[in-house]
């Protein structure tokens, strides 16, 4: 499958924080790249963008070759500029895939392709967290334990504050007793988008082999959308913030 993937991260926590530069050498966005450059193989070209680029590493020609985008974020969600969320929000409508990851929930992008609050109930107890296919039929889900485990990660909870996923694809259960809605699919437009909750900057679990897989089984998933020339024309109405 030949493919254009951006791995967008915010690069923040990896600059201030040497627990997280030990943990992620090559940046978060460097580790997610490298597990869907190791998974897509050789018909896929894996780039990264990052917030400190001019235009946020988005520019139009970037995301014009870009067939799925992924998005993780946390620090800086205020500081992601408004023309580059519209610029993003447009191409998904127009066809291009997104993966919104981890804290990515509260994102400019994701609240404002799911027109609701995406508010989480989370703590850090480093608990371990069971990752259950409740799809285990879906393409994401193909080649994934039941469960998968990660052994300490942040919990998040219910509720989420996101509309209903047009396919729920992951479930997750943590030490404490919480629930969490982990792995949720939908369709903006042209675009598909899938969320998926693990991947905390204190925890290497995007290092861990089930998570990259699960992330280019997304982007195989997010990237088989037809793709239109343009947006749709009711697309162009600018997001408030």
């Amino acid at each position: 499958m030949s493919i254009n993937v951006t791995v967008w991260g915010e690069n923040v926590h990896e600059q201030r924080e040497e627990d997280v530069r030990r943990r992620y050498p090559d940046g978060m966005h460097g580790a997610i790249a490298a597990g869907l450059a190791e998974h897509l193989g050789d018909g896929a070209r894996v780039r990264t963008a990052t917030l400190q680029q001019p235009e946020h590493g988005l520019t139009e020609q970037v995301l014009a070759e870009t067939d799925v985008l992924t998005w993780w974020g946390h620090a800086a969600h205020d500081d992601v500029a408004d023309e580059i969320v519209e610029r993003v929000r447009l191409r998904v409508l127009a066809g291009m895939g997104l993966l919104v990851l981890h804290s990515g929930h509260y994102s400019k992008i994701f609240r404002s392709l799911m027109g609701t609050s995406c508010t989480v109930n989370w703590r850090d107890a480093a608990e371990r967290e069971l990752v259950w296919p409740v799809d285990p039929a879906h393409p994401i889900a193909a080649g994934v334990p039941r469960p998968l485990v990660i052994d300490a990660q942040e919990t998040y909870g219910e509720p989420f504050g996101i509309p209903a996923p047009d396919e729920l694809v992951f479930i997750s259960s943590f030490a404490g007793g919480e629930v969490f809605r982990s792995g949720c699919c939908y369709r903006r437009g042209h675009g598909r988008v899938f969320y998926f909750s693990p991947g905390d900057q204190a925890y290497p679990v995007y290092h861990q082999p089930e998570i990259r897989r699960i992330l280019a089984n997304a982007v195989r998933w997010a990237g088989s959308a037809s793709t239109p020339a343009e947006p749709p024309h009711n697309a162009h109405t600018p997001i408030q913030w």
